[in-house]
C-alpha cells in the first residue's frame, strides 16, 4: 500500500489539536490529497503555518476545545465555512501526571476538560454539519493506556478510558443512521507532550507515521484502530490477564512506596 491513503471523493474534513502532533500531519497528509480541511487549535501561529500550503482549501479556526463559550463560537463559524462536514477528527489533547497520587481534582479536571469534555463538544457542534453527509465519520483519538492502568497515569488513563466508552455509546446510539464512528488508540507517539516524559517510550513513532496508520484504517473502515501491533496486543493479553500485570509489572513501575500522612 503507498504512504498516503487516497479517497475517490475530496472530502470536507475538520481537524481539531491541529496545531502539533497527530493532528498537524493528518492535516498536511489531507491537505496534500485535496481536501477541503479546516484545522483548529489553541495557538494560531502554527495553523496558520499549516494553511499556507494551500489557502484557499485550507480554513483555520480558533477554538479550545474544552471551553464550551470557545465552541459554541466555533459552532457559528463552523456554518459560515461550510454546509457539510464528511470527517471530523478529534485530536486535541493534554496529559498531567499525578506524581505522588496527590488526586488533585483541578488538575483532573484541566485533562478531562480537553481529553474527554473535549470530544463531547467537537462532536456535539460538528454533528449538525455531519448529518448532512451521505456518509459522516467522527473520529477521537484515545490511547493505549485506556487498555491498562499505569502507574501516575490516573487523570489521562481515566480520561482516555472515558473517550473509549462514549464512542461506545454514540456507535450503539447512532446504529440506524450513517454517522461512523472511529477510536483511534496510539502508542507512544514523538510529540511536545511526550518530549517531557521522563521514562522509556517502547515503540516511540513519528506524527507522520501515526496519521499514515490512522488513514490507512479509515480507508478499511475500522472502528478501532490501535497501533503499534508489537505494543497493542500484549496491553491487550495483559488486559485479560490484569493478576499479570498488577503483580509482576506495575510494582517495577510504580515509584510510590508509602502513603502520604496527614
Amino acid at each position: 500500500m503507498a504512504d498516503s491513503v487516497q479517497w475517490t471523493d475530496k472530502l470536507s474534513i475538520w481537524i481539531t489539536g491541529a496545531g502539533s502532533g497527530i493532528g498537524a500531519a493528518l492535516a498536511r497528509q489531507l491537505i496534500a490529497e485535496g481536501h477541503f480541511v479546516i484545522i483548529s487549535g489553541r495557538t494560531r501561529a502554527p495553523l496558520l503555518t499549516i494553511q499556507q500550503s494551500a489557502p484557499k482549501r485550507v480554513r483555520v479556526l480558533d477554538c479550545d476545545v474544552g471551553d464550551d463559550r470557545s465552541m459554541a463560537a466555533s459552532g457559528e463559524l463552523l456554518g459560515e465555512v461550510t454546509d457539510q462536514l464528511d470527517l471530523v477528527i478529534a485530536c486535541a489533547g493534554t496529559c498531567e501526571y499525578d506524581d505522588g497520587l496527590t488526586l488533585d481534582s483541578a488538575s483532573y479536571r484541566r485533562v478531562f476538560d480537553t481529553n474527554f469534555f473535549g470530544v463531547v463538544n467537537t462532536l456535539r457542534v460538528a454533528l449538525p454539519l455531519l448529518a448532512s453527509s451521505r456518509a459522516p465519520v467522527f473520529v477521537a483519538v484515545g490511547s493505549l493506556s485506556s487498555l491498562v492502568g499505569f502507574p501516575r497515569a490516573e487523570a489521562y488513563g481515566a480520561s482516555k478510558a472515558a473517550v473509549d466508552y462514549f464512542l461506545q455509546s454514540v456507535r450503539a446510539d447512532t446504529s440506524l443512521v450513517p454517522l461512523r464512528t472511529v477510536l483511534v488508540r496510539p502508542g507512544f507517539i514523538d510529540t511536545p507532550l511526550t518530549r517531557a516524559n521522563d521514562f522509556e517510550m517502547p515503540f516511540l513513532m513519528n506524527p507522520e507515521q501515526a496519521a499514515r496508520r490512522i488513514l490507512r484504517g479509515l480507508e478499511k473502515k475500522k472502528s478501532i484502530i490501535d497501533f503499534p501491533r508489537r505494543l497493542s496486543w500484549p496491553l491487550r493479553l495483559l488486559r485479560c490477564c490484569s493478576p499479570v500485570w498488577f503483580r509482576l509489572i506495575a510494582p517495577r513501575l510504580t515509584r510510590i512506596r508509602h502513603l502520604r500522612r496527614g
